[in-house]
């Protein structure tokens, strides 16, 4: 009975979570947002400090500073050992002429940001070193055998000696003595799904095309790409269209428009790359039998006529406009990431066998045309061919983790790692790192990463090294320990409380009424004592959900100011809602409250705009985020400002996920703490 009750108050609920601390300790909980405590490096409930609250996990902003009445205890205190006012004040006048006054009851200050405690605790998926353990199935002879660029294809269809047929030859030998046409073509657009007779008909005009240019050996992917060898083929697919002495591009049917059949060719993601790559070109069309020769920038005219990027990298190839390498593989992802996968399904009906011999070893008989059935990951396959090093294909991958994977295989490009200091208009929810484009107008070569990806989880997430990270304070404002420039007139005003307590009966009711006078206005000297200008201040990052302008802020981290100095300062360039200041130096501009304001108040924006206050350099941000984001992690440099990647935490997956990334002065880096791997995802 005591077992089923213990039971009964112990079960978990179905909606629980289970995650661990820093040193690997489990711990269930909801599924309400969490944090690592950055003292402790347990994880707890998120607790938001709003405007206006209205969730609940959301509570009213909450300071422990109250310069006024703190100084009052203060003044009691001194007040009741104080013998000589004069002799203090001469004390209290030189021993605090520098700039080093910090704040004696602050609870913490040793010039750093709140560290990011928790790491990644979990097995890669795939690693970028081959000592760490990869999760990931592979084949090792696919591993170790594979070799970088092919010089020669595995398979080539060839004119047999007696004129009657065509085999299809495998022999080394033969193979790398044989001059060959590769050809390039939209599924869609020669033959119909299922219709394996119209497939043959297909063939047959290949192999008069051929005939016609003088050829004797032709590639196609039909007859050349074994379901077997899949993976070897695709991975040195486009070292058969840099080998091929020609390539001929078959195009639809001329009848539905030479403008029209030219789009649908450009559609399709090899058809580019196989295009870019090809020695020479020549065309015709399905229901044509004349063969016309075409130059690359023909091609670039006939059917990329309303891309500029497509234009750029022809241009680049035919050595009219040279782009720097990093460019040139950018305009290239892009345009192929344009393009849809030729996804022609396998018939269901037994298709039409055509029996062919073989050269080489082995046999293959009764041979079955199958449509080549794409990878998840064909564009990156499609991709990799521009690049020095490649990556074996996996039917388990999609085309964001093999993106990283080949990035990871090319370090000196750094693909990955640019994008994750990046921040494109829409975040993809399952690989938050991938970005095409940016909302600060960055090309992904103006980007200078400073960490370093590790490897890849199973979830698709970058793991990263050399992060420099600070975690983000949310429940309330803290005591920051601060100092001001020296004034004279500021410390002889903060002094006159103390003159409040008459050291001697001389004075009689003349002296008593002084003191009394000024005790009651002591909170209003100690006030104005403490409103010079912050020299230094404790590094803080602290968030409040809504939209607060810096004079409040100003009031929550110093209780409140009397004078004319600022003390909080909106970013110039830092977030999206930021605009500078046209007259006088550097420094941001006071609409960007009032933008921020309205986003907050109506549209899509409402609920889910932020305030973050960095308390180091006095410096205010505005932004959007789907959730509070608890850890600042500093992932690279761009236009003179450093890339400061902001994440919510997913305790579940051990996973960080990007919400904003704010352009900051890189000097804030220097002020937080290294971290240990972190998964980004």
């Amino acid at each position: 009975m005591i077992k089923m009750l213990l039971l009964l108050f112990t079960r978990r609920k179905d909606s629980d979570i289970t995650c661990s601390n820093d040193i690997g300790q489990l711990k269930t909980h909801g599924k309400e947002q969490r944090y690592v405590s950055p003292t402790t490096g347990n994880c707890r409930k998120l607790i938001v400090q709003a405007v206006a609250p209205s969730g609940k996990f959301e509570v009213p902003i909450k300071d422990n500073t109250n310069e006024a009445s703190k100084w009052i205890w203060r003044f009691v205190w001194f007040t009741g050992r104080l013998l000589w006012p004069v002799v203090w004040f001469l004390v209290e006048l030189y021993f605090n002429t520098g700039d080093d006054y910090e704040d004696t009851e602050s609870s913490y200050n040793n010039g750093y940001y709140k560290p990011y405690l928790r790491c990644f605790q979990r097995q890669l998926w795939a690693a970028r070193s081959r000592k760490e353990h990869s999760s990931r199935i592979i084949k090792e002879e696919d591993e170790i055998n594979t070799r970088t660029h092919a010089c020669y294809p595995r398979i080539l269809m060839i004119r047999s000696l007696d004129q009657d047929g065509w085999v299809r030859c495998v022999d080394r030998e033969i193979i790398i003595h044989i001059k060959f046409i590769a050809i390039s073509y939209r599924a869609l657009d020669v033959y119909t799904r299922g219709d394996n007779e119209e497939i043959a008909q297909f063939v047959d005009k290949v192999r008069a095309a051929v005939l016609g240019q003088q050829f004797d050996a032709y590639w196609l992917d039909l007859e050349c790409v074994d379901e077997s060898e899949r993976n070897r083929d695709v991975y040195c697919m486009t070292d058969v269209y840099r080998r091929a002495e020609t390539t001929l591009i078959i195009l639809g049917r001329v009848a539905s428009g030479e403008n029209e059949c030219w789009r649908n060719y450009s559609e399709r993601v090899w058809t580019f790359p196989e295009a870019l790559l090809s020695p020479r070109l020549c065309y015709m069309f399905r229901d044509r039998e004349e063969v016309k020769p075409l130059s690359l920038f023909e091609l670039a005219n006939l059917a990329y006529t309303n891309s500029d990027d497509e234009q750029a990298i022809i241009n680049a190839y035919g050595g009219k406009d040279p782009l720097e390498r990093l460019e040139h593989l950018t305009l290239l992802k892009k345009a192929i990431w344009r393009r849809a996968m030729r996804a022609l399904p396998v018939s269901s009906s037994p298709p039409s066998r055509l029996e062919l011999d073989m050269i080489g070893e082995g046999s293959v008989t009764n041979k079955v045309y199958k449509p080549y059935r794409p990878h998840k990951a064909e564009q990156v396959y499609a991709l990799m061919g521009f690049f020095e090093h490649r990556i074996q294909p996996n039917n388990h991958e999609d085309e964001l983790m093999a993106l990283a994977r080949l990035s990871m295989a090319n370090d000196t490009d750094r693909i990955t790692e640019r994008m994750v200091s990046m921040l494109p208009s829409t975040t993809t929810p399952e690989a938050c790192w991938y970005a095409d484009s940016d909302i600060y107008d960055a090309n992904l070569w103006d980007i200078v990463p400073e960490i370093q990806v590790a490897g890849v989880t199973e979830n698709g997430a970058l793991v990263l090294d050399g992060c420099q990270a600070a975690a983000i304070r949310w429940k309330n404002f803290p005591e920051v320990a601060f100092s001001t420039t020296h004034s004279l007139r500021r410390t002889v005003v903060g002094f006159m409380p103390y003159c409040s307590w008459p050291s001697s009966r001389t004075g009689g009711i003349a002296l008593v009424g002084i003191g009394i006078l000024l005790l009651i206005l002591s909170p209003v000297l100690f006030l104005y004592a403490k409103s010079g200008r912050i020299a230094t201040a404790q590094p803080w990052l602290i968030g409040v959900k809504g939209v607060i302008d810096r004079n409040k802020i100003d009031g929550h981290l110093y209780g409140g100011t009397i004078g004319h100095f600022p003390r909080m300062f909106y970013t110039p360039s830092g977030s999206p809602f930021s605009q500078p200041e046209q007259l006088g130096g550097r420094r941001g501009s006071d609409k960007q409250y009032e933008d921020a304001e309205e986003r907050e108040r109506s549209g899509p924006d409402s609920g889910h705009m932020y305030t973050l206050i960095d308390t180091y350099l006095s410096t205010v941000y505005y932004f959007r985020a789907e959730r509070a984001p608890t850890v600042c992690i500093f992932a690279g440099r761009e236009g003179g400002l450093g890339r400061f990647v902001l994440c919510s935490e997913n305790c579940k997956d051990n996973e960080l996920h990007k919400e904003m990334v704010l352009r900051m002065p890189t000097e804030i880096s220097q002020r937080m703490e290294l971290c240990s791997w972190v998964a980004l995802g």
